[in-house]
C-alpha cells in the first residue's frame, strides 16, 4: 500500500510533465464524437467513421473528456491525470494478482518490478491505447486466475471481473481475443486432471455448468464493449472486420530505425521485438521472468505439482509470451518500438514476482545465507531501474537497459523519443527565452515555427501565439525532434533538451537564413 501510495503521489506532482504523443489530438477529437453519438440519442454517428480510431474503443478518451468538464485541468492535463489513475489501477491489479498466486511477497515484488519498468511508467501517462489496454487485460487475468482457482464452482465476484476484464479489453483493442487462447491453453492441464479424476461425463458436466454460470459476466462484459466501442455492437460481424483489417498494414508505410538500419515498417525482422524486449525492460525483470517461464515449461509433466498451479501459470506464461511468438512468426508491420505490446509487461512484471518469491522460500528452506545475498541484488537491480527512471523523467518510455549501454549507446542504433514527448519541453523553454529576450513578433503576424516531428503537440505546447508548418523557408525558428529522420541545422541553438547527453530536441533560430528542408530523408 506504501508503494502505491508512493507512485499514486509522484505520478500526481509530475503528470503535467509529459507532452503530448503523435495521436492524443486524434483521440480527443474522437472522445468528442463519441459524446456527440451519446448525447445525440445516436442520431450524431460521426464517430463511427472517424479514421480508423472507430476500430478502438475510447474508453479512456470519454473518460478524459468527461472529467475536464468538472476539474479546472486543461485537456490534455486532464488526459495525462487520468493515464496516471489507469496506470496506478494497473499497479494495484498487478499486485493483488502476484498475491494471490505467489503470496505477500511475490505480490510485493510483481508491484515493484512493474512501478520500476520504464516502458510501462512512462507508456501510462501518455498513451491512450495500449496502456488502458495492458490494465483492462491484466484484470481479465485476474479474473481468469481465480477462475482456475474455484473451478467448477466461480464465485459472483470471479464472474463479475472475468466479464468486466473481457469487455474492457475487447473495448481497447480487438487483440483482447487473444485472452480466449490464454485460457483454452492454460486450462489443459485442469481439463486433463477432471477427465482422470472425475472421467469424461462429469468433466463435460462441470464444463458446461462453468460456462452457463459465466453467461452473466459475458452478457454484462459485451454489454461494457458496447458502451466504450460502440462501433463493435452496430453489426455482429464488426468486431472480426476490425481484426481482419489490423492483421494487415492499414498506412503508407514510412522508415524506422531498427539497430542502426532505416528499414520500412512492413518490413521490419523478426528479431525487432525480441531485441527491443531484450534491450528495454530492466535487467532484474528479464532474469526473473525468464527463469519463470523456463520453470513453468519443467513442471507441466510433474505429476506431484497440482494441476491448477499449472493451469495458473501456463496462462500466465502465454500472456507474457504468446503474442511475441505469434508476431515473431507472423511478421505483421512493426513500429514505434514495444508500445504496441506494452500489455505482456504486467503478466513479466507478475511472473518476476513470483519467482523471486519462490527463489527466497527456497533459500529459506536450504540456504539461508544467500538470501540476503538475493535480495540485495533483487533491490539493486530495481535501484537501476528507479535511477534511469529519475535521469530520463519525463521520458521513461525511451528507456534502454545497462545491456543497450543506455539510451546513450541506444541512441544510434534506435528511435528513442517517436511520439515526439521532447516538444512540449522544447516549446516551453522556447516561450521562455522570447521572453527574456523581449522579442516581438514581426508586425501584422504570428511567431513561425518550422517543425520536423508532430506538429500537433507542438502547437499545443506552443499555444496561440505560434503558427506551427513544414516551411522552414518562411519560418523564424526550427523545432526538431533528435531522430535520424530530422537535419542537424547549422543556424543557432536556442534550446537543446538532452537526457544522458542524449539529444531529445532542438530549437534553432533560423530568422534570415534560408533552409530548404528540415528532414534528412524524402518525405514518405
Amino acid at each position: 500500500m506504501l508503494v502505491l501510495a508512493a507512485v499514486a503521489v509522484i505520478a500526481g506532482l509530475t503528470f503535467r510533465d509529459y507532452g503530448l504523443g503523435w495521436d492524443d489530438y486524434t483521440h480527443a477529437e474522437y472522445a468528442d464524437l463519441l459524446l456527440r453519438m451519446f448525447g445525440s440519442g445516436f442520431k450524431d454517428t460521426a464517430a463511427l467513421s472517424f479514421a480508423n480510431l472507430y476500430m478502438y474503443g475510447g474508453g479512456f478518451d470519454m473518460v478524459a473528456a468527461l472529467l475536464h468538464k468538472i476539474i479546472p485541468l486543461e485537456l490534455f492535463e486532464t488526459r495525462r491525470l487520468v493515464g496516471a489513475i489507469v496506470g496506478v489501477v494497473g499497479l494495484a491489479v498487478t499486485w493483488r494478482l502476484g498475491r494471490r498466486i505467489g503470496g505477500p511477497l511475490a505480490g510485493l515484488a510483481s508491484l515493484l518490478l512493474l512501478a520500476l519498468c520504464p516502458i510501462f511508467y512512462g507508456h501510462m501517462f501518455m498513451n491512450p491505447k495500449d496502456a488502458p489496454f495492458a490494465v483492462a487485460m491484466i484484470i481479465l487475468m485476474l479474473g481468469l486466475v481465480r477462475l482456475a482457482e474455484e473451478y467448477p464452482k466461480p464465485s459472483p465476484r470471479t464472474i463479475l471481473i472475468v466479464g468486466l476484464g473481457a469487455g474492457l479489453s475487447l473495448g481497447c483493442r480487438v487483440l483482447g481475443g487473444l485472452a480466449l487462447v490464454y485460457a483454452v491453453l492454460g486450462f489443459v492441464p485442469l481439463f486433463l486432471e477432471e477427465l482422470r479424476s472425475e472421467g469424461l461425463r462429469e468433466s463435460v458436466r462441470r464444463f458446461a455448468h462453468v460456462v452457463y454460470v459465466l453467461l452473466p459476466g459475458l452478457a454484462f462484459g459485451y454489454l461494457v464493449m458496447g458502451l466504450i466501442w460502440p462501433w463493435s455492437i452496430m453489426e455482429p460481424g464488426n468486431p472480426f472486420e476490425a481484426l481482419t483489417y489490423f492483421s494487415h498494414f492499414f498506412e503508407k508505410p514510412w522508415k524506422e530505425m531498427f539497430d542502426g538500419a532505416i528499414v520500412s515498417v512492413p518490413d521490419m525482422p523478426w528479431s525487432y521485438l525480441p531485441t527491443l524486449f531484450a534491450l528495454q525492460l530492466p535487467e532484474v525483470m528479464l532474469v526473473l521472468m525468464a527463469g519463470a517461464v523456463v520453470s513453468t515449461f519443467a513442471m507441466l509433466p510433474r505429476s506431484e505439482v497440482p494441476a491448477r498451479r499449472k493451469t495458473i501459470m501456463l496462462m500466465l506464461t502465454l500472456a507474457a509470451t504468446l503474442p511475441l511468438a505469434i508476431a515473431m512468426v507472423k511478421r505483421p508491420a512493426l513500429y514505434n518500438g514495444i508500445r504496441h505490446f506494452v500489455f505482456v509487461i504486467p503478466p513479466m512484471a507478475v511472473l518476476g514476482g513470483v519467482a523471486f518469491a519462490w527463489a527466497m522460500e527456497r533459500l529459506r528452506a536450504n540456504h539461508r545465507t544467500w538470501q540476503p545475498v538475493v535480495l540485495a541484488t533483487f533491490c539493486f537491480g530495481l535501484a537501476l531501474s528507479l535511477a534511469e527512471m529519475i535521469r530520463l523523467h519525463p521520458y521513461q518510455y525511451t528507456h534502454f537497459n545497462h545491456i543497450a549501454g543506455t539510451v546513450r549507446g541506444a541512441d544510434d542504433r534506435f528511435m528513442l523519443d517517436y511520439w515526439g514527448l521532447a516538444l512540449k519541453q522544447a516549446s516551453d523553454e522556447l516561450r521562455e527565452q522570447i521572453v527574456e529576450r523581449q522579442e516581438v513578433p514581426p508586425t501584422n503576424r504570428k511567431w513561425k515555427v518550422a517543425v520536423c516531428g508532430p506538429q500537433r503537440p507542438a502547437q499545443v505546447a506552443l499555444g496561440p501565439d505560434f503558427t506551427i508548418g513544414w516551411d522552414s523557408n518562411a519560418a523564424d525558428f526550427a523545432m526538431t525532434l533528435g531522430e535520424f529522420y530530422c537535419k542537424g541545422l547549422t543556424a543557432p541553438v536556442m534550446v537543446e533538451i538532452k537526457r544522458d547527453d542524449v539529444v531529445f530536441a532542438r530549437v534553432y533560430d533560423i530568422r534570415g537564413r534560408s533552409i530548404s528542408s528540415l528532414l534528412s530523408i524524402p518525405a514518405p
